[in-house]
């Protein structure tokens, strides 16, 4: 955090203030219905395989899409077939 700089709403002065501040301290006290709303991405590191990389990168410059795009839509259409699976073996 930039020296003599105050977060907002904890007013604390270093990050160790601030995570001090918020382990006490609940957000929805400090929403404000007035303030807009923002839309965010979340990314995560997952460890792949080299080969295994290294054949869906190939994969999708075939599709014509990016790399995230054709491993986003195979893991949503594995775990529909497996919730299917567990829902068909539910009604056995």
């Amino acid at each position: 955090m930039a020296k003599n700089k105050l977060s907002s709403i904890s007013k604390a002065d270093t990050l160790e203030k601030m995570g001090e501040f918020w382990d006490t301290h609940d957000f929805t006290d400090f929403d404000d219905p007035n303030a807009p709303d923002i839309e965010f991405d979340i990314s995560c590191a997952v460890p792949i395989e080299e080969e295994l990389l290294s054949s869906v990168e190939k994969q999708a410059k075939l599709r014509g899409v990016k790399v995230e795009t054709l491993v986003n839509l195979w893991l949503q259409q594995k775990l529909a077939e497996h919730m299917r699976s567990v829902a068909a073996k539910k009604k056995a």
